[in-house]
């Protein structure tokens, strides 16, 4: 499985806008492309960063849809107020222990490894990190997507509330550190979202 992910930087004052035209036009647009197996929308409104997230059977599957989607994200680019950024990502990781509802928040951890580290990064998220999320309280689900060419690599954990990711921000940053020095990884980034939109029909990969 592989996944789109495209930023775009929004105008303050028309976030709920902008969330109402991926909800309301991009969605549809995308299932009537072969292979797309859904979309999730994460918002950050302090630094009005929007990471929109389409999810493909097979990269092939991706690869494929470039055409089709370039119209869809240019529109969408106008709409939000600025340009639009595409990283495309392999799903290493996915495990839900329940679907998030209204008002789920989700941590996101931009990291690094050498690139000859990183199934063994991928191991130790799977074997180490996931169970120890699965112990904090409000977790629903929890990703990793890897770049194999770059060694980059994004974690994404998500939880019922903006109350029950705050509560766990000690745990989660303990494992942060852990993780970093395990597998050498250099932190990139790491960014609290409101999971905006979240329709995704990608497969347990845990």
């Amino acid at each position: 499985m592989y996944t789109r992910a495209t930023t775009f930087r929004a105008q303050s004052s028309s976030i709920d806008a902008d969330i109402a035209h991926v909800r309301d036009t991009v969605m549809p647009a995308l299932e009537g492309i072969e292979g797309y197996i859904g979309l999730s929308l994460l918002v950050d409104r302090p630094s009005r960063r929007c990471i929109a997230t389409s999810s493909w059977q097979s990269e092939e599957a991706m690869r494929a849809s470039a055409e089709s989607v370039r119209p869809i994200r240019d529109r969408a680019a106008e709409i939000f107020g600025g340009s639009a950024d595409v990283e495309e990502w392999e799903i290493a990781v996915l495990h839900r222990d329940h679907r998030s509802g209204e008002g789920a928040c989700v941590r996101a951890t931009w990291v690094k490894v050498a690139p000859d580290q990183l199934d063994r990064a991928i191991d130790f998220y799977r074997m180490t990190i996931l169970p120890a999320l699965e112990e904090l309280g409000g977790f629903c689900s929890a990703s990793l997507l890897v770049d194999r060419a770059s060694g980059r690599a994004v974690s994404s954990a998500t939880f019922d509330s903006v109350e029950a990711l705050e509560q766990n921000r000690d745990q989660l940053d303990r494992l942060r550190a852990t993780s970093s020095q395990e597998v050498a990884a250099e932190v990139l980034d790491v960014c609290d979202f409101e999971l905006a939109l979240a329709h995704l029909r990608v497969p347990e990969m845990a």
